[in-house]
This record gives structure tokens, C-alpha cells and sequence, in this order.
């Protein structure tokens, strides 16, 4: 008989208190910093302090992983209580933790701690993480979620539409070139996640909500295709967005097993800003399988 097992993911997961304890997953919280003071993220910093603390400072805080020290006691916790483990947080490409988890299960336990690299961020790796809690719950082992996770990976489809450039000029994320043309162009971009980085997926010109609804109808496009049981609408306090968005899916919004709104913790939000808005979800499994046999 195989261990009881435990979701662990890292704070940019973007879950939220409540989704975090409906489904029993826990997080490590990764670090924001402002020069000399540093905050673990959704414990002691929230997102809206995050944004005061930028008008007040003038400046872009920086994010860091959890430190091996505190991803060992993290993991050793549940390793301690008879837990096997199945992780999965953000993406190997755009923070360091993934490879400190890696470190921890090496000098830890390598058979009892299963890592799966999300290639993703916010609820991206949410979605992942619903569906591992799903299968514990079906009293799969952590090994075989962790197969499960492996495969159900490269059919998240992450999107966001930013508002402003001016997080992704000041973080150094885009030129000084295409932020002056973003501010005459009115310019939304779309961002995407591929190859496990973010990347610009489309451009939007006119109002944010002329962006949102572009995006909206991406997702409508994708919708007899998608798999339904999770969709999360995530953003960095959009709330008229996330209305308005809903209300642009309406109609097909029956259909959805768990429709989520979450807030995006300070990972996403000190990098896109304020006013960013996503709609994400899973592909199913034969669509992405029929079209990687397309030649």
C-alpha cells in the first residue's frame, strides 16, 4: 500500500487562502524584496501593499525563490508526518526554485518527493495543481499523479492582457522602444507562456476592454475543445475586468465544472502590474495529440 500523499506548490500559484484549503494544497511562500527589506509573499506582503509600496518608493520591488534551508524544512515537514510528495511551482525557466526543489529531493528522498515542472506561472500552475489534488483524492499514488502531471503540462494554455508596459520597461522585460509605441499606439499586448517563458502571444490596439474581449474570444474559440472540470479567470485587482469577462462567456459559462476568479499574488503582479487580467485553462488531451500529428 503506497503513502498518503501531499500537494506542495510555491506562492505563485495565485490559488488564494480558499482554493488553497478547499483542495488541501499547501505553498511556500517565495520572497519579494525592497532593497533591504525583504517579504514572503501572500504572508506578509498582499498585492495591494505590494502597488502602495511602489507609489510610495518609486521603484519595482525583486522576487526570489525560496533558499534551500527553507524548501528542506518544507519538504522534511511532510516527509516527517509519513507524506510522499508531489510538487509542482513555477516554472524552471523564470525562477530558481524549481531547481532548489530539485537540490532538496536529492539530499532528502528521491523516492518519496515527485517534482513536475509546470513550464508555467499564476494559475497556470493552479490548473495543475487542482487536477493533482484530484487524483489523490482518487487515491492515486504520488508517482502515478506525478506521470498524470507530466502529460496534462503541455496542454495549459496560460494568456494574460496587460494594461500598461511600464512594469515590464522598469523590470527591464521590454525595450524602451516598444513602451513609447504602447503609450502612442494604445498597445495591449497579449501575454502567453510557451517554452516555459513568457512571451508576446498578440497585440491589441484600443482600450483595455477591446484587449479583453479579443482575449475572450480566443477563449471561446478554444471552448469545444477545452477541458471543462477548471478555468480560472486571474488578474492583479481588474475586478471590472473579471466582470466584464464573465459576462462575455455567459453563455457557455454553465458548461464549466469550477469557474475560479482569483487575485494574482505579488509574483505576476510585480511584474505585469496593475489592471492585468487571464483567462487559463487545459486543453484536452486528443485535441493537442491531433494536432501534434498535423504535418
Amino acid at each position: 500500500m503506497s503513502n498518503k500523499v501531499v500537494i506542495l506548490s510555491d506562492s505563485t500559484c495565485d490559488l488564494g487562502e480558499e482554493l488553497l484549503k478547499k483542495y488541501n494544497i499547501h505553498i511556500i511562500p517565495l520572497h519579494v524584496n525592497f532593497d533591504d527589506e525583504s517579504y514572503l509573499d501572500g504572508i506578509e506582503i498582499q498585492l495591494e501593499d505590494l502597488y502602495k509600496k511602489v507609489e510610495e518608493k518609486k521603484k519595482l520591488p525583486t522576487t526570489s525563490a525560496a533558499s534551500y534551508g527553507e524548501m528542506k524544512d518544507f519538504f522534511k515537514k511532510y516527509l516527517d508526518e509519513g507524506y510522499d510528495i508531489v510538487y509542482t511551482g513555477i516554472s524552471s525557466k523564470m525562477s530558481a526554485t524549481f531547481n532548489v526543489a530539485c537540490s532538496v529531493r536529492e539530499d532528502l528522498d528521491k523516492e518519496r518527493i515527485f517534482l513536475v515542472d509546470s513550464g508555467n506561472l499564476s494559475t497556470g500552475i493552479g490548473l495543475v495543481l487542482l487536477k493533482a489534488a484530484t487524483f489523490r483524492d482518487q487515491g492515486l499514488s504520488a508517482k502515478e499523479i506525478a506521470q498524470k502531471l507530466e502529460e496534462i503540462v503541455p496542454r495549459v494554455k496560460s494568456q494574460f492582457v496587460i494594461d500598461t508596459l511600464e512594469y515590464l520597461y522598469k523590470g527591464g522585460r521590454c525595450s524602451s522602444v516598444a513602451y513609447v509605441f504602447s503609450k502612442v499606439l494604445k498597445v495591449k499586448p497579449l501575454i502567453v507562456v510557451r517554452e516555459k517563458t513568457m512571451q508576446v502571444g498578440a497585440k491589441f490596439i484600443g482600450s483595455i476592454t477591446k484587449s479583453q474581449k479579443g482575449m475572450t474570444n480566443m477563449f471561446l474559440k478554444d471552448f469545444p475543445n477545452i477541458d471543462k472540470e477548471f478555468v480560472f479567470i486571474t488578474h492583479t485587482l481588474a475586478y471590472d475586468g473579471a466582470k466584464y469577462i464573465k459576462s462575455l462567456i455567459s453563455n457557455v459559462s454553465d458548461e464549466i465544472e469550477n469557474l475560479y476568479e482569483t487575485i494574482a499574488g505579488c509574483g505576476i503582479g510585480s511584474h505585469c502590474g496593475k489592471n492585468t487580467i487571464g483567462i487559463l485553462y487545459i486543453m484536452k488531451d486528443e485535441i493537442v495529440k491531433k494536432q501534434e500529428n498535423v504535418v
